[in-house]
Parts: C-alpha cells; structure tokens; sequence
C-alpha cells in the first residue's frame, strides 16, 4: 500500500503544469539544386549532430556514448540549455550555448531555452568562488522577459543547412548538411520556457519528498562546483549547495512532460547536467537522459573570452551597440581567430580551412579573417540591421576614410569610446591643440605637436598637419559634435553644449 500511495504522491507531483511556451516554427530546407543531368541521390550517410559538434570544437563531455549514435537521427533529440537571469542580457559566454543549440536544429532536432525565472533567484554557484548577489523579484522578471526576448532573436537568426553566409559565394554544404537537404528533414524548432512556471506550484515540503530523498548528500559533495566552494574560506550555504537539485529536477520535469532528453552546458555544469540524469534514472527508472559539455570560451593563454576592463562583452544592443561588439572580434589575436571562427559561427569547415591556409600566404592582408569573423557573429546576434550599423561606424570613423561624418554616427559610438561636453563657445576659434588636451585625449601640448608631427592627430577622420590649427564652424558636425582621434585607436567624441 505504502508503494502505491507513494506512485500516486509521485505521479501528482510530476504532473503537467501549464508553461508559457514561445514556439518558433522553423523554415522548411531549400532545395539543393543539383548538377544538370546527375542523378538524384538515393542513399544518404547521416552524422550526428555529436560528430558535428566535436568536429568543431564544441564537445567536452558526454554522459553516455549511447547520444552519438541516438542524434544521428533526426527528431530523435530535443536538446535544452538554460539561462539564469542575472542581468537583463547574456554575455558572450552565454553565446555558446545558443551555437549549439542551433547546431542541433540544423541536424533536424528540436531545441529549448529554459529562462531561469525560478533558479534565477537562487543563483548557480558552478564556478562562482563567492555567492552571487541576491536578485529583488522585480529585477528577475525584467531581466527574464528581456533574455526571452534576446534569445528569440538570436536563435531565429540560425541559418538553415542549406545556407551559409558566404559573401555572395556559393560553397558546397559540408556531409551532415547535404544529407539534410537531400532527405528532405526540416530544420527543428526552438522553444522557449520559464522555470517558474512550475516550480511557483511546488511547495518544499513536496520537493523533500518526492526529490530531496533521492539525492545523497555524499554524491552532491562530491561534485566538483561543491568541492571548490567548500574548500573556500567562506564556504557555501545550503541554498547554494541544494541548486543542483534544483537544475536536476528541470531537467526531470522536461523529460517526464516535453520529451526533452538532452541537457548541453559548459563544462561547468557538468555538476549539475548529471545531478538531472541522475535524478530521471532513479525517480522514473528510465534510461535515455543524456547530458553534453562543451568547452568554455577561453583565450590561448587561459583567460576568459569575453572579459574586458570594462566588463562583460553583453549581446544585447541596449548594453553593448552592435560596433563595439564588431570592434571586439576584430581585434582577435591571430591566434585564437580559427579556433573562434570553428565554434562561433556557422561557415564550412572546408571554407575555415581555406581561409586558415591563406594567412601563410604571401600578400596576406592582416586581419582579413578577423573582418570575417566579427562579421559572422555580429550578423548572427545583432542580425543584418546591426551588422549594417556596424560596419558604416567602422569604416566612418577610420582616421582618414573618405566617408562623410554624420552626428547620429558619432553619437552612435559616443557610450563606447570616451567623450565629455563643451560649451560651443569653449570650442569655437579653439587651437586644436589645446583643446586636444582639455578634453583628455593626450597629456600635454607637447605630445599633441609630436603627434601632429608624425600624421597622428585627426579632427572628424581629417588628418591635421598644422599646429596652428583651429576649431572653426565647419568643423562642428551637424552643430552638435566633433571627433578627435590621436591614431587608430584612441578617439574622443565632443559634444557640444
């Protein structure tokens, strides 16, 4: 009896509970048109969105080697990656997730977005050495509508297999992409979710119950998110310490009522990917949850890709405008360009490796492939519009373009170069030169003349060969600005007051 009211107490507490669900209807496959007179192919060799993945660079883990060959057909998998709302957009690190997931929609499965509205209030301690700020609710829900919204754009941006971003050239789809295409398999959807909307109807006592007696406290210590934490001067608290059933009962919930049976993050959360396979094999006793790692996004040297002094590298526009995001892949080390080139975007490895074997080429142009890069990502998070507004801001303010300054162009870089405010008068009949410093674009007037001297110093991308030079009317663009350049790099927006 005891066995039975236990099943029935289980059973309603995995019941269904209504979701928002933000269900994108993915675009059928175009055709790919073959050779006149070849015969259409009858047999196709499928590989797995696994092998694509690893091929890429993008596989650090796995639960089970049982997913390679269960992702080889399509609809077979509906993969999920969550995000906590922490801030009202993702950062770069984030982007990695969304990449995979879109690799699994171009091999035909489907994909979710969890949005951690529920977790999110708790906080992941998975490579966290202190405990994360307490979010207010209000903060968490702004934040959550704001990243469902991001994640939305994002991942509807994903090109079906039978596109690539070529620059007007068209190049063969790598293996997995053709056999898409000539088995006629759609790309999968996406889905986007909230976590709050079933665990606002879970009560402790329930979770206790029906999860807490399943999870053994020396196998969640043992997890290496807890460990680091607990060998720390500060330690960890119970909330911490309990997020990993939180995260695991996620995952459970979405594979008893959304057939979800992947969960992908970084290796980090390798942790907790497992607290939720776990968690599915004991409760339900079945077999066919599966968990995958990718790498995190780290530099040659090992530091994070997407930390600057300024702070994190945020997808959102409102955080971040599309040209400095441009600006920032841009200036990749030629190092590390490939590499970023293989997981972060969608190209062909065949066109990667063409492009990797030009840079030891004689005649090579600098940073030709990282022009291409920042254009693959920028156009994948900001879309065409953005990539449009980053590229005119960058080539209008090279020093020296010949492209006609506008102040809604300045003004569109003034939040991520330096800039100050001047009254008109104060500029007006000024020597460059000191207004140069005043604004604090170089130290002293004599480092101002050394520039002047050496073809440095630009006022609106007009080299200035004379020190005498002053700020006349004409030079104020639109009435409203100037831009002061000391070189390529150091820029100074002036506004006028």
């Amino acid at each position: 009896m005891a066995s039975i009211a236990m099943a029935a107490s289980l059973r309603t507490f995995l019941r269904p509970h209504r979701c928002r669900l933000l269900l994108r209807q993915s675009r059928s496959l175009s055709a790919s048109a073959a050779p006149a007179g070849a015969a259409a192919t009858s047999t196709v060799i499928r590989r797995s969105v696994v092998e694509v993945l690893r091929e890429r660079g993008l596989v650090e883990a796995t639960t089970s080697e049982s997913l390679g060959s269960a992702s080889a057909s399509p609809r077979e998998l509906k993969a999920y990656c969550g995000f906590d709302p922490t801030a009202e957009s993702l950062h770069l690190g984030n982007l990695l997730g969304l990449v995979v997931l879109s690799w699994f929609r171009r091999c035909g499965h489907n994909a979710v977005a969890l949005v951690g509205g529920a977790t999110g209030r708790v906080g992941d301690p998975s490579g966290k050495s202190a405990e994360r700020p307490e979010l207010d609710l209000a903060a968490v829900e702004t934040n959550s509508n704001a990243i469902k919204s991001l994640i939305g754009q994002i991942l509807d941006r994903a090109p079906e297999p039978s596109q690539h971003s070529q620059s007007g050239k068209n190049l063969n789809l790598e293996q997995n992409e053709q056999a898409l295409v000539n088995s006629g398999e759609k790309m999968g959807s996406f889905q986007i979710l909230d976590n709050y909307d079933w665990w606002k109807d879970i009560t402790l006592l329930d979770f206790l119950k029906e999860v807490g007696r399943f999870a053994r406290v020396g196998t969640m210590i043992a997890k290496e998110s807890v460990k680091k934490r607990l060998m720390s001067e500060d330690g960890m608290s119970y909330t911490e310490f309990t997020y990993q059933l939180l995260q695991g009962y996620d995952f459970l919930y979405m594979f008893r009522n959304m057939g979800v049976n992947v969960q992908i993050g970084g290796s980090d959360q390798w942790g907790n990917i497992t607290a939720g396979t776990e968690l599915i094999r004991k409760i339900l006793q079945v077999e066919g949850a599966h968990g995958l790692t990718f790498p995190l996004l780290l530099k040659s040297d090992g530091t994070k890709f997407g930390k600057t002094e300024d702070g994190a590298i945020w997808l959102s526009p409102k955080m971040l405008s599309p040209y400095k995001f441009y600006q920032y892949f841009f200036s990749v080390p030629d190092i590390d360009v490939i590499r970023f080139m293989k997981i972060l975007t969608f190209m062909s490895l065949d066109e990667i490796q063409e492009l990797e074997e030009s840079m030891k080429k004689p005649g090579y142009v600098p940073n030709t492939i990282q022009r291409r890069l920042a254009e693959e990502v920028t156009r994948f998070v900001h879309g065409e519009e953005g990539l449009e507004e980053a590229l005119k801001a960058t080539e209008a303010l090279r020093p020296g373009a010949q492209t006609q300054l506008d102040s809604q162009t300045i003004e569109g870089i003034a939040d991520d170069v330096p800039s100050c405010f001047l009254p008109y008068g104060q500029v007006l009949k000024s020597p460059l030169v000191d207004l140069a410093v005043s604004t604090g674009l170089l130290a002293s007037k004599s480092a101002v003349r050394r520039l002047i001297k050496q073809g440095g110093l630009y006022l609106n991308n007009i080299r200035i060969d004379s020190e005498d030079k002053l700020v006349e009317e004409g030079d104020v663009v639109d009435g409203k600005v100037l831009l002061l350049s000391a070189g390529k790099k150091n820029k100074m927006v002036v506004r006028i007051s």
